[in-house]
């Protein structure tokens, strides 16, 4: 399993790997403000990690109810299924940016924010329940407990 966590936002795509080891990790956001080329460019780092699995952030409301925005990532993530033939998991993202943004010191937040890594930090965080989920105390499937 290659998974790919993706923070999907209209400006700026978080993006994060992690495999059967269990650990996720950013990558460098999408920040292109062409929506095509990050689109592209997204595909491209679906190609060359081999990514079996997508990972996508789903944004409840805090009342668990969802509103215009899971609709964009609805269809998002029928693009998604459609264009790679893929696995797309919908992950709860509520309070996943508010958890990234509080490991930045605050005079850099506004600078960071805009590099994309509380994007991909978000993704981690969104890729990471999903591995925690999938792989329990960090054991791959295959792995034999005495």
């Amino acid at each position: 399993m290659r998974c790919l966590g993706i923070d999907y936002g209209t400006k700026r795509v978080g993006l994060a790997f992690g495999d059967e080891l269990g650990l996720a990790t950013p990558l460098p956001a999408l920040l292109d403000a062409d929506p095509e080329k990050r689109w592209l460019a997204l595909l491209a780092a679906i190609r060359q990690r081999r990514v079996t699995d997508l990972v996508l952030g789903y944004p409840y409301n805090m009342d668990g109810s969802t509103g215009f925005k899971a609709k964009e990532v609805d269809a998002f993530a029928a693009r998604l299924r459609e264009a790679t033939g893929l696995a797309v998991h919908l992950v709860d993202e509520r309070l996943t940016s508010y958890e990234a943004e509080a490991s930045i010191p605050k005079h850099k937040l506004r600078e960071l924010r805009a590099s994309g890594l509380v994007d991909s930090r978000a993704a981690a965080i969104i890729l990471q329940d999903f591995l925690n989920l999938k792989f329990p105390a960090g054991l791959p499937p295959e792995t034999d407990v005495p």
